[in-house]
């Protein structure tokens, strides 16, 4: 019998880990550095701001100074202070800390670049593993909740930001309602998925080091539909290969509320970039939702099209039920079917229907609501009209969006969402996706009960 020796522990390359070691050696001597200089400047622009007397926001009187206190917060390079003065108003009682408004930071909460940096990986990541890449890729040792709380007040200004401009757009008396330079062809594309919502009648704390017991299981009803919508442009879509198409550049919008909520943030992400003229012609590309077709009336010149996988599905519901599940006699005959829709035969596929006569009463009801869905949206199935003019066919993007903005964060297994956090996250995931992310450095970081 032949003995069995242990494999040879594998040897760590001590030399190839040196210049990993002298860059974490330099990062860790600068750092102190470069807080040493971030403190200097925000003293500079402390001693500036003592000069200054504010007026109170309500009656615009000057207001007095009450006193100075030494205020303390979490900025990218460590723990950074200063002396701030607090003004009252004698007549409104309203008080107010200019410096504080000013550098946009509060006290002992994390502000400034960290919160940015910490809210941007929350957007792509679980709390928990965020706050672990933080200490990874950024050298700041921060639990889950305070990446959280980051992601928390950074995300309620960015949904408050998209709401406003919704808002703003809304107006018939805001400005650039028509834009001379706005494409001939916008396609939108929108479709809604649900997202598991739990009801709690008020916030879990812990206390006294206590395990807060497992979250009960969602109930039946305890859902919300997430709507998003995808705009682009119909010159846009390069195919990189035959029978393939890519997209050079799309926006999402998204939305956790109605029909017309998500369709006022449509119109108003169009008009915001400059789609909406007054020959632009809108492409409303939907699955057969009435809540679509309903809002696609909000735009006057319009075109209306029914994906073409949606209208293939119906068929399969109907062979699958007359020639059984995976016949090849089923493939065959909504293989034609699709032949037929994309060479623009639709009225000629609605008689074929017609001339048939299932022997059941199930197969007759099926071919009933095949036929009625057909006739209903034969309108919206000039599909060889949609190719040749380069619209597309298939709400393929809007589906792809879904994934992207909704299922790679919120729908990981076990998650479920207040609809505070899930607005707030939605909106991150938005500027990230968008490639609007450094407008999230104009916003300030409200504070949060």
């Amino acid at each position: 019998m032949k003995s069995r020796t242990a494999p040879a522990r594998p040897e760590l390359a001590e030399q190839a880990s040196q210049f990993i070691l002298l860059e974490r050696a330099v990062e860790q001597e600068y750092r102190p550095l470069m807080r040493a200089e971030l403190q200097r400047r925000v003293n500079a622009v402390a001693q500036a701001a003592e000069t200054t007397q504010p007026a109170c926001p309500r009656c615009g009187q000057p207001m007095s100074r009450k006193d100075t206190r030494s205020v303390s917060w979490l900025a990218r390079f460590g723990k950074l202070s200063a002396p701030v003065s607090r003004f009252v108003c004698r007549a409104c009682h309203v008080q107010s800390r200019p410096l504080l408004d000013l550098l946009g930071v509060e006290p002992g909460r994390i502000s400034g670049s960290l919160a940015r940096l910490l809210a941007l990986l929350a957007a792509v990541a679980p709390y928990s593993l965020a706050a672990r890449l933080a200490w990874l890729l950024l050298g700041v040792e921060v639990d889950a909740m305070g990446v959280w709380r980051a992601a928390q007040r950074l995300g309620q200004a960015a949904a408050g930001y998209d709401e406003a401009l919704s808002t703003y757009h809304a107006d018939s008396r805001s400005q650039a309602a028509v834009s001379p330079d706005a494409p001939q062809t916008v396609v939108l594309s929108v479709d809604g998925c649900t997202l598991g919502i739990q009801v709690r009648p008020r916030r879990r704390r812990r206390k006294d080091g206590e395990k807060l017991p497992p979250l009960p299981a969602v109930a039946d009803g305890h859902f919300r539909e997430v709507k998003t919508g995808v705009l682009l442009l119909p010159e846009e879509r390069v195919q990189t290969s035959p029978g393939r198409h890519s997209l050079v550049r799309r926006f999402l919008v998204s939305c956790l509320g109605d029909a017309d909520a998500i369709f006022h943030r449509l119109y108003g992400q169009l008009r915001e970039l400059g789609w909406m003229g007054a020959n632009t012609t809108v492409v409303i590309v939907g699955d057969g939702a009435e809540w679509i077709w309903n809002r696609a009336t909000w735009f006057i010149r319009r075109c209306e099209i029914l994906d073409f996988w949606h209208a293939l599905e119906h068929a399969w519901t109907f062979a699958r039920l007359r020639y059984g599940d995976g016949s090849a006699q089923a493939d065959r005959w909504v293989h034609q079917i699709g032949e037929d829709l994309r060479a623009g035969k639709v009225l000629k596929v609605i008689a074929r229907l017609k001339r048939l006569h299932p022997p059941t009463a199930e197969l007759r009801e099926s071919l009933a609501g095949l036929i009625r869905y057909y006739s209903e949206n034969a309108e919206r199935m000039r599909y060889d009209e949609y190719l040749r003019l380069g619209y597309g066919i298939g709400s393929g993007a809007v589906e792809s969006a879904h994934k992207q903005v909704i299922h790679a964060r919120l729908r990981q297994a076990g998650m479920r969402w207040s609809e505070a956090g899930a607005r707030r996250l939605l909106a991150l995931r938005l500027l990230l996706l968008n490639d609007s992310w450094t407008l999230l450095d104009r916003m300030r970081m409200p504070s949060l009960a």
